[in-house]
Formats: structure tokens, C-alpha cells, sequence
């Protein structure tokens, strides 16, 4: 099946063709039909598999046939990096009269207020500063017809649902409403149905199913023995780009400072730094200027970059969907990945919650020198060799 199959007018094959878009992925091949019929959706897919073309290419084109005017779209991000990834997206495929902004927290509030009074055809927003806009009458929501929550399960997961009510009210009734996400428990299904309609469901995966090129391994050690064992890791293997994730924001920065003293390359990006420094941030990474780039969950839903090697959880995530989206940033575009857990004895039963969502055993190896020896005996492989045969490299420049 090729895009021209799908129904896709000729100004977007081309914007596909200079993309190199060749076919559709599974997701939207069978997304983009239901979308042009003007169902609602309820769709999960593996994080790299072309979700938002899944939606932003039938909604543009009927944009466009339809010649319509004034703001019809709203897509809902969780994060601003998602909000940008996704306003980027729209950019590139759009053809030029058709105008689409990003309105996120922590950008210029002046320059964002006078793209709403140009009435751009789509808007791309976080719930917070779109609430603000709101509720100066900045936004006219009349000609609205269709909703799109991009990371459905994490915006109902994240404290935003109060927020998406108040916007949910404020648009019409009348409305096509898309739900896409990487993973969706029964628990967000049920919330997500209050706001759906007969929703059909496209599934190209088992929800919280991983990508297969991703190779996964999780080391057990000692809670005082993480930093060096995450240091020896990076200081002995080839890598192209590393994530390390990690729960707060001030243990972000202090893996950040520890690599710096150690020459790594490094940034990190979470909720306390200001937009500009996590976009600099995200393009030092992206370009590779910087190889090792140590976030909060703040990042797992909004970096786009095909060429991270590895991702480090040097904390397990509290929820088993984020180890989905976080271990998704690797293995992307048909590319080879390898995905990395530090945990401790205390945190084995959120390694089998992890293993329980995805279906997947994650294979326990124990490296000498760095604890982990209270694990119960048969729940770990002893290594047979040093960090280096345990940790495996798929190309890229030296971490040093």
C-alpha cells in the first residue's frame, strides 16, 4: 500500500517524497482512513512509528479541500518538547496557507498571543498556557472540529484531566476526537471514553509492547553504587548519543555535573530549566554536540532523534508505561537499540510491573565490584567478564 492508496492528495505525496516517506507505517495505514471518514480513534502504536503523520496528514488534507478558515484543529501535548516535535511536523507537511503554533509555557507570551490573533488554522498546545489564553477570549473555538490528545495516556495521567475538561466544554460537541499513545492502561481507556464517541480502535501492537530492535538488560546493584557503575559503563564502551533518565530534577543535575568532571559531553533537561535551555539542550544532542543527555520524564514523550544508541534508567520510572516511552527513544527507524536499567533489590518488583505490561523478561545481569549481591539467588546472571562484555555497543564515537 502507498500513500496515494490511503487517498492522500498530490501536495502531500510531494511533502511525503521530500520527507522520505516511501510507504506507510502500519499505524498509518490504518489510521488515516478512519481519520478521513471522521471517526473518532483510540490508537496505540510503538513510540518511532510515525503516530503523528498517522494524524496531521488526513487532517491537513482536509484542511485544505475544505478551504477552511480560522482555527479547526487543537492536538493536546503533555510536554512542550512533544507540543514542538509535533508543531515541526506541521510545518514541514503544511502546505503554506495552511498556518499552524505551537502555544507552550515558558515561550514568549507576546509573540505566541499575536499568532492567536492571526487564527491559525491548527494549534498545538500544552493545557496550561492554552487555559490562560482561554480565559483571556483569545481563542475562538467556534469553527472547532477536531481534538487530538498526542500521548493520550500520559496528558490523563499527569494531573492534566481537570484542564481537559475545561477545554473539552469549551469546543464544540460536534467534533471528531483522536487518541493516540505508545501504551494505554484500562484504567485511562475508561477515562479517554467519557470524551469519545463510539471510537474505533487501531492497534498495531500489544499495548506497552517495546520495539523489537531493542535489546533490554537490567543490572542489579547497589543504591550507592549506581553513579559508579553508570560512570564505568560510558567510560569503557563506543556509543552515538546515550539518554540517561532519571526521577527528580535534582538528581538530573547532579549526573549532569558528575559527567562534566568526568569530560563527557553532557547536558540535561527537566522541568526547572527554562525553554530556551532545554531547547539548546535538545539541539546539542540532536546535532551532536553533546553525547550524553541526562533528563527527566519530561523528555521521554517530546526528543525525535534517530540516532540514540542507548538509553540508561538510572532510576526505574514510577510508572511501567514510562519505561515504554523512555526506552522508545532508541530503536527507532529501523536502527538497532540497547536499553539499560540500574535497580536495586528494593525496586525488583517495579522490574517485574515493567515485564508484566510489556510481556517481555528483562535479563537480570550481575557485574562484580558494584553490590547488588543481596538479589535472591537464580534471579541474576553473573557476568563473566568485566563491564565491557555485558554492554554492548551498536557504533558511534567513543563516550570519552
Amino acid at each position: 500500500m502507498s500513500f496515494k492508496d490511503l487517498g492522500l492528495q498530490p501536495f502531500l505525496l510531494g511533502r511525503c517524497e521530500s520527507l522520505g516517506f516511501t510507504e506507510p507505517t502500519p499505524i498509518q495505514k490504518q489510521a488515516i482512513p478512519i481519520v478521513f471518514e471522521g471517526g473518532d480513534i483510540i490508537a496505540t502504536a510503538e513510540t518511532g512509528t510515525g503516530k503523528t503523520a498517522a494524524f496531521l496528514l488526513p487532517i491537513l488534507q482536509q484542511i485544505d479541500v475544505n478551504q477552511q478558515k480560522g482555527t479547526t484543529v487543537l492536538i493536546l501535548s503533555p510536554t512542550r518538547e512533544l507540543a514542538n516535535q509535533t508543531d515541526a511536523a506541521c510545518r514541514e507537511l503544511a502546505p503554506k496557507h495552511i498556518r499552524c503554533t505551537a502555544i507552550i509555557g515558558g515561550s514568549g507570551y507576546k509573540a505566541q498571543m499575536d499568532q492567536l490573533r492571526r487564527r491559525p488554522n491548527i494549534i498545538i498546545a500544552t493545557p496550561g498556557r492554552l487555559l490562560d489564553y482561554m480565559e483571556q477570549g483569545l481563542i475562538d473555538f467556534s469553527k472547532m472540529t477536531t481534538l487530538v490528545l498526542d500521548e493520550a495516556d500520559r496528558m490523563l495521567d499527569m494531573g492534566f484531566m481537570p484542564s481537559i475538561r475545561r477545554i473539552v466544554k469549551a469546543i464544540p460537541a460536534k467534533r471528531q476526537t483522536l487518541f493516540f499513545s505508545a501504551t494505554m492502561s484500562n484504567e485511562i481507556e475508561h477515562i479517554a471514553l467519557t470524551l469519545l464517541k463510539d471510537p474505533e480502535y487501531v492497534a498495531v501492537s500489544k499495548r506497552g509492547q517495546t520495539a523489537a530492535l531493542i535489546e533490554q538488560t537490567a543490572y542489579p546493584v547497589a543504591q550507592q553504587s549506581k553513579m559508579p557503575l553508570l560512570l564505568d559503563l560510558l567510560d569503557k564502551e563506543d556509543f552515538d548519543r546515550v539518554l540517561v533518565f532519571t526521577r527528580t530534577k535534582r538528581g538530573a543535575d547532579r549526573i549532569a555535573h558528575v559527567l562534566e568532571k568526568r569530560s563527557h559531553k553532557s547536558n540535561r533537561i527537566h522541568g526547572d530549566r527554562s525553554q530556551a535551555q532545554r531547547e539548546a539542550a535538545l539541539r546539542s544532542f540532536k546535532s551532536g554536540h553533546t553525547n550524553v543527555l541526562v533528563a527527566t520524564d519530561v523528555a521521554a514523550r517530546g526528543i525525535d532523534i534517530d540516532s540514540v544508541s542507548h538509553v540508561i534508567n538510572y532510576d526505574i520510572p514510577e510508572a511501567p508505561e514510562d519505561y515504554v516511552h523512555r526506552i522508545g527513544r532508541t530503536g527507532r527507524a529501523g536502527n538497532k537499540g540497547r536499553a539499560i536499567t540500574l535497580f536495586t533489590l528494593a525496586e525488583e518488583h517495579s522490574m517485574r510491573a515493567i515485564e508484566k505490561l510489556t510481556g517481555q523478561k528483562v535479563e537480570r545481569v550481575l557485574l562484580e565490584g558494584f553490590g547488588g549481591h543481596d538479589m535472591p539467588i537464580g534471579l541474576v546472571k553473573k557476568a563473566t567478564g568485566p563491564a565491557k562484555r555485558t554492554f554492548r555497543s551498536f557504533g558511534g564515537r567513543r563516550g570519552r
